[in-house]
């Protein structure tokens, strides 16, 4: 029987991944008229695709992502934001991620904790 032989992937896709996690923040988020008045607990969960191969070798900040500098973005964005629906802040935190130079993907999973009484949280995925 003839083995099979798999396709190898290409050299320049981008495997390296930078996590931020359980991400804290007060928000206006939701649709009714009281959740428009008091900022509301959301988490968020962040992993950005990119290169760290010449960080890795260089050990040099400069060649990496600057991932402090998305944290402070993405907190001051959220935290004056006043968006009705999680699916669009969450969006509008991948493009925050997909602005950084280096980052060539992002997945954002944000919850809101609370918005069912029956479940811990309601979260959306997005992948841009």
């Amino acid at each position: 029987m003839a083995k099979i032989k798999q396709p190898s992937l290409p050299t320049d896709i981008v495997m390296d991944k930078i996590f931020l996690r359980d991400l804290r923040l007060n928000a206006i988020i939701g649709t009714y008229p009281e959740e428009r008045v008091t900022k509301q607990d959301i988490i968020l969960n962040v992993e950005l695709r990119c290169d760290l191969r010449k960080a890795g070798r260089s050990d040099c900040l400069h060649d990496t992502v600057n991932y402090v500098d998305i944290e402070q973005r993405i907190i001051r964005h959220v935290e004056n934001s006043n968006f009705h629906l999680i699916e669009a802040l969450a969006e509008s935190v991948a493009d925050i991620c997909l602005e950084t130079e280096g980052v060539a993907s992002a997945k954002v999973t944000l919850d809101k904790p609370h918005a069912l009484q029956s479940v811990r949280s309601v979260a959306v995925e997005i992948e841009r």
